[in-house]
């Protein structure tokens, strides 16, 4: 059989603002996760996009071929336009794009307003920091030395080929609880190991559908520390576009 030609490929389009250190991600972290999928997903279009691209890189007819939207942002989330925003939940809710959201794009525009599609306990968002914000964590806090990452949910898509228990160097730890609607799953969880060698333990990847599409947040990818070219992560980065890519009904 012949491969698929450019055209036919599903895309898959990595998102990232241009802020991580040029000594950690030289070419930032939208380009290290691309170039991670590229190697797994021979199948597919890879790109990476950018808010200093023309129309903050998501010009409509690309957001209209994307089939998955990974997304990662820290500094930057305000510069995002709404209707940007409006036209990324669209897909996602109507059309069935899969969204993957990653480390500090929780509090993006896109990541908020699909955590806000659903109700979120009451009781957990009286417990995050900032007070009574979806999509916030309970604290968070640069103690940490090294993640151990566990599957948790050995049967999802999400973590086929994973090891039980892998681990990087990892200096910026989220807290539980996370205000969000309830998972589909939580398929993974992590034990920080603190500087003080104490391990705080806490959820690490969690799947939705919203509407039509499916959604992944990943909690680790601090931007000081190289994780986005960990081996086992760009095996579920992977995993998760092949996942978001299929449409929930």
């Amino acid at each position: 059989m012949n491969a698929p030609s450019q055209s036919e490929k599903p895309l898959v389009v990595c998102w990232s603002e241009g802020t991580a250190p040029k000594e950690v991600y030289p070419d930032d972290i939208n380009r290290a996760v691309a170039a991670g999928l590229k190697e797994a997903l021979p199948d597919w279009e890879v790109a990476a996009a950018s808010v200093d691209d023309p129309d903050q890189g998501l010009a409509k007819d690309r957001l209209d071929m994307c089939r998955v939207l990974v997304w990662w942002g820290h500094q930057r989330h305000r510069e995002v336009s709404d209707e940007l925003t409006e036209r990324i939940v669209a897909r996602v809710r109507d059309e069935a794009m899969g969204f993957v959201s990653l480390h500090s794009s929780h509090f993006a525009k896109p990541n908020i307003a699909l955590m806000s599609l659903e109700p979120t306990d009451p009781e957990i968002l009286e417990r995050v920091r900032p007070q009574g914000r979806v999509a916030a964590w309970g604290n968070y806090l640069g103690d940490s030395v090294k993640l151990t990452v566990r599957v948790k949910d050995k049967n999802h898509p999400v973590t086929q080929g994973l090891p039980e228990e892998f681990a990087f160097d990892h200096h910026e730890r989220y807290e539980d609880p996370y205000a969000v609607p309830q998972a589909e799953s939580v398929v993974l969880e992590g034990d920080a190991t603190l500087r003080d060698g104490s391990v705080d333990r806490s959820q690490q990847a969690f799947c939705w559908t919203i509407g039509k599409g499916r959604m992944l947040y990943f909690q680790a990818g601090h931007e000081t520390d190289p994780v986005f070219f960990d081996p086992n992560v760009r095996l579920l980065m992977a995993n998760a576009v092949r996942w978001a890519a299929a449409s929930a009904v």
